[in-house]
């Protein structure tokens, strides 16, 4: 369950190299919602999208969440905000296997 990233929380900053959208999921769980943001607003891969909509969710902006959700491709999440994190970082760490 995310538990590579996960494994990081305690670092000051991401790993090098970390892609765009797992980097933003890593500022998002250190509460850093600025940080996230900024690294996924000027993305335009699905993944980022789907980082961004989840970012305007925890920001309780869902209508705008909603378009990054289409963006995405991805449905608009009805579960709790800590198990789409933790959906969105098994699903991109998956996609680097």
């Amino acid at each position: 369950m995310g538990t590579t990233l996960k494994s990081t929380l305690s670092s000051a900053a991401p790993q090098a190299g970390l892609a765009p959208p797992l980097a933003a999921l890593w500022w998002a769980a250190k509460g850093n919602w600025d940080a996230a943001h900024k690294i996924v607003q000027d993305e335009s891969d699905a993944n980022s999208a789907w980082v961004h909509a989840y970012l305007h969710r925890v920001e309780g902006d869902l209508s705008n969440a909603g378009y990054w959700y289409r963006q995405a491709g991805q449905p608009v999440a009805k579960d709790s905000l800590d198990n789409e994190w933790e959906r969105i970082v098994l699903a991109l760490e998956g996609d680097k296997a």
